[in-house]
């Protein structure tokens, strides 16, 4: 059989996701669409405006095979460790062909390229890395800078790294590389807007704009035209959650940190000086996104703040993160949803696979290895926070982790 690899968000699933994996197929004669999906919360650091179940509905109605879930503590870390993660759970798996992901610029070299000095991390470009950081860049300007000194790049390919979505794609040559992985990767150009672009002309808006879309009263008119039809229904019936649901439950993670006196800086991505300035604003009862707004500085971006506010939350801690990293990054593959007549994908991955593939939560101790039981538990504890800030806001009581069936079409 052949199998090509997605790693995505759905945050929601819209026309854009629709064509990536229409296109993922094309370019690779995959007979099978396995996507590795972000759980309940994203990498830009918030919760996803679907749950995860819902997401997944959604990708298998319009065309993937086959979902598994990214664990928490990387799809809600670094591109780096978002797509290192997800890379090595389709490298694991033992039957992924290729890894198909949309960027700006429409090819892979120049990609390439870029990702092969970052794989060997050149003693040199660390250096000058260092200084731009040093310098007050936040980290992707500095390693904008650094790169594009380094490998006296023109121009044009300098422009590649100011792109998020080819961002990404180096990130996840980067991990094939440093794996050694014999997955191909293969991108598609992004068409539409870009990815912060609020626009909705057009037939691909961003998921930015749809997001604001369904924050809005009246914004659910104006859907239809940029999502699949498939999935218009599950969006009209679902339940959106938004970054600032999160508020109670940070102000009351942090108020409880700080009074017994818990070391900030063991949680991922905080530095002493994030630290500080967070212990110093931490009583200035604001929502969750004023709250980034007054943490964010020229160094520190909305989106690391945000992250870095979330691993309070979740609990997210370095040392974890480094043992994960240690070990391969993930240690199971966790069924969110896949289609019947996509048996034989399971069946393949079963025969293949370094990972016990994880249907029921309740059993998991058993097929886990020690490293990442904590990893899993930590899984479970994000989709429970979830379902409590969708009980808060609609007063719907949804089906724990232990009793809710993955999603089968």
């Amino acid at each position: 059989m052949k199998v090509v690899g997605l790693i995505a968000e759905y945050n929601p699933f819209h026309n854009g996701h629709l064509y990536h994996i229409q296109k993922a197929r094309e370019l690779t004669g995959a007979e099978y669409v396995i996507v590795i999906m972000s759980g309940d919360f994203v990498q830009r650091g918030a919760p996803a405006v679907y749950d995860k179940y819902t997401r997944s509905l959604m990708a298998l109605k319009s065309g993937a095979d086959l979902v598994l879930e990214m664990p928490s503590v990387f799809a809600t870390s670094s591109a780096e460790d978002f797509a290192s993660c997800g890379v090595a759970l389709l490298d694991q798996l033992g039957i992924v062909d290729s890894i198909c992901f949309g960027s700006e610029c429409g090819e892979v070299q120049p990609l390439f390229k870029i990702a092969a000095v970052l794989a060997e991390e050149h003693g040199d470009y660390q250096e000058l890395l260092k200084d731009y950081i040093r310098s007050g860049l936040t980290y992707p300007d500095a390693r904008a800078k650094a790169l594009s000194s380094w490998l006296s790049l023109s121009p044009l390919e300098s422009s590649l790294l100011l792109s998020p979505n080819n961002i990404l794609g180096i990130e996840y040559i980067k991990a094939l590389l440093r794996r050694k992985s014999g997955i191909t990767p293969v991108t598609v150009k992004r068409n539409g807007h870009g990815y912060h672009d609020l626009s909705l002309s057009g037939e691909f808006a961003s998921a930015t704009a749809i997001r604001k879309l369904l924050a809005s009263p009246d914004g659910l008119i104006s859907i239809a035209s940029q999502v699949p039809e498939q999935v218009l229904e599950a969006i009209l019936q679902g339940m959106p959650v938004f970054p600032d649901d999160l508020t109670s439950i940070l102000n009351y993670t942090l108020l409880t940190l700080i009074r017994d006196g818990g070391d900030l800086t063991e949680y991922l991505d905080i530095s002493e000086e994030l630290a500080g300035r967070i212990r110093n604003l931490f009583l200035q009862f604001k929502s969750f996104t004023e709250r980034t707004e007054d943490l964010k500085t020229k160094q520190y971006t909305y989106s690391r703040i945000s992250r870095c506010l979330l691993h309070l939350i979740l609990g997210s801690r370095q040392a974890d993160a480094a043992a994960y990293r240690e070990k391969g990054y993930c240690g199971y593959a966790r069924v969110l949803g896949f289609k019947k007549e996509s048996a034989d994908l399971l069946t393949g991955i079963k025969k293949h696979s370094s990972l016990p593939l994880i249907t029921k939560p309740a059993a998991a101790g058993s097929y886990i290895d020690a490293v990442f039981l904590p990893m899993f538990s930590q899984d479970l504890y994000a989709s429970h926070v979830y379902n409590s800030i969708v009980y808060t806001k609609y007063g719907i009581t949804v089906k724990n982790e232990y009793t809710r069936p993955f999603v089968m079409i």
